[in-house]
């Protein structure tokens, strides 16, 4: 079972269970991915609220590989998730929120994102 206040999330895919999780090595892995400078490039990243199809992927495969799954990118993209892309894009919306906690109300308007370490 996923445990929140560690960051994990539950997720269906594949018609099976997974846990997932954005460790420390699963977001230097997608600052590399997205040729992000560090992990506040990383933030305005997803702040921007625009996932491609491959960016989705790349999330979800590092959430699980996180969480101990061995399991590729390639392998990620040839899961089914309930509901299609709006499932997959659920789940990566829940990863994200565990990770980094909810916007504040403010940032949600539009404004520019906080910095998540000092500068």
């Amino acid at each position: 079972m996923a445990n929140r206040l560690r960051g994990e999330i539950s997720a269906m895919l594949d018609g099976r269970r997974w846990t997932l999780v954005l460790t420390l090595g699963a977001l230097a892995e997608l600052e590399d991915a997205f040729a992000c400078e560090d992990i506040n490039a990383l933030v305005e990243r997803f702040a921007t609220g625009r996932l491609s199809a491959r960016d989705m992927t790349r999330v979800i495969g590092a959430g699980l590989r996180g969480a101990g799954n061995a399991v590729t990118d390639e392998q990620v993209a040839e899961m089914t998730a309930p509901a299609g892309i709006a499932g997959f894009a659920a789940i990566v919306a829940d990863l994200l929120k565990a990770t980094f906690g909810d916007p504040e109300p403010e940032e949600a308007g539009g404004q520019e994102p906080k910095a998540l370490v000092p500068a």
